[in-house]
């Protein structure tokens, strides 16, 4: 018997000029930029553009960062300020980033985070009405 196989790529995200990267670690933790150049295997330059993002120029290591599927097409490496902010308005990235589950999902994250006590009151009263209505339907179709 002969098995045909079909060597298929692993990996989708690679570290590339262009692409997009959320930084995970250190007090820019959670903001987004975009790799300008590769310095070495483990370090990468990075910037925003910080106009947008609030992230500006800066060498850091590959691991304070995750990768996503984003990638500012076209990009030069050590493109200016200037040229990467027009190439993130001409490709609407920030509006991208924000349509992916990883963006709603951090966001809900942090305004959760943000909720007061009574906040979460009002949620859990909130549930229970809701919760309430939906077996009173289904007892009524029952």
């Amino acid at each position: 018997l002969s098995f045909i196989y079909f060597k298929t790529m692993v990996f989708t995200r690679f570290v590339e000029v262009g692409r997009v990267v959320v930084i995970n670690f250190g007090p820019d933790a959670g903001k987004i930029a975009t790799i300008i150049d590769i310095v070495d295997g483990k370090r990468v330059l990075i910037d925003g553009p910080q106009s947008v993002t609030g992230i500006h120029r800066q060498v850091i290591g590959v691991r304070r960062i995750s990768l996503t599927d984003i990638v500012v097409a076209k990009l030069p490496r050590n493109s200016t300020q200037k040229n990467l902010l027009k190439a993130w308005t001409e490709q609407n990235t920030l509006a991208t980033w924000e349509a992916t589950a990883w963006a709603k999902k951090t966001k809900a994250k942090a305004a959760r985070a943000n909720t007061s006590d009574f906040d979460r009151f009002k949620i859990m009263v909130a549930k229970k009405q809701k919760s309430k209505i939906i077996s009173d339907k289904l007892a009524q179709l029952a």
